[in-house]
């Protein structure tokens, strides 16, 4: 295992058994956010380092009975929770790393990311392997219940202006990787980005 996955599964470890209780209200949030990447009866759709599976629910209604819902995250802590709060029922629930996904090239419509962007200890590299397993003109939201502002808040500081998710460092990032963004929101109470993956 690499040393950044270590660190975050280090990070996540402790935090797993009580992370939802730690945000009890997000669940409209990722709801709405999963409704804007506009999926479609039949898709298969990745929640990328799917934690808990808060975001399952809503992407297994999206896509369907028909449709296929895969859940992947590093941590097998979250995904024990993941199952423990029957979120299992949604969709497959896999162990890996979303820099080095075992899904086949173009075998996924869109990826669903919550609050994954800052802990990827190679962000260029992992959207470049996120964009490999989605199909062209496949779709990815990068989400978080709260915007840049009151994220940086609740750690006592200002948004950085090197932040990642900053619009003028993410678009080009994105771009490189092989994503065409479509929409940046950054508000108070969401921070959303949709790309489509090009080529």
């Amino acid at each position: 295992m690499a040393e950044d996955d270590t660190h975050v599964q280090d990070f996540f470890t402790p935090r797993a058994a009580g992370w939802d209780s730690r945000f009890p209200d997000d669940g409209p949030a990722y709801a709405a956010a999963v409704a804007e990447l506009g999926l479609r009866p039949g898709d298969t759709v990745l929640d990328a380092g799917c934690g808990t599976g808060r975001a399952m629910p809503a992407l297994r209604t999206a896509v369907g009975t028909g449709g296929r819902v895969i859940g992947a995250d590093l941590t097998p802590a979250m995904l024990d929770a993941a199952r423990g709060a029957g979120r299992h029922a949604c969709g497959a629930l896999l162990l890996a790393d979303v820099g080095r996904l075992p899904l086949r090239t173009g075998a996924l419509d869109a990826v669903f990311a919550a609050g994954l962007i800052s802990h990827l200890p190679d962000p260029a590299r992992d959207l470049r392997e996120l964009a490999r397993a989605v199909r062209p003109g496949g779709r990815l939201a990068l989400f978080h219940p709260v915007g840049r502002a009151v994220l940086a808040a609740r750690h006592g500081r200002s948004p950085a202006e090197d932040d990642l998710r900053a619009e003028p460092r993410l678009t080009p990032l994105l771009a490189r990787a092989g994503w065409r963004r479509t929409a940046y929101i950054d508000e108070e109470s969401r921070f959303l980005v949709l790309a489509v993956r090009t080529g």
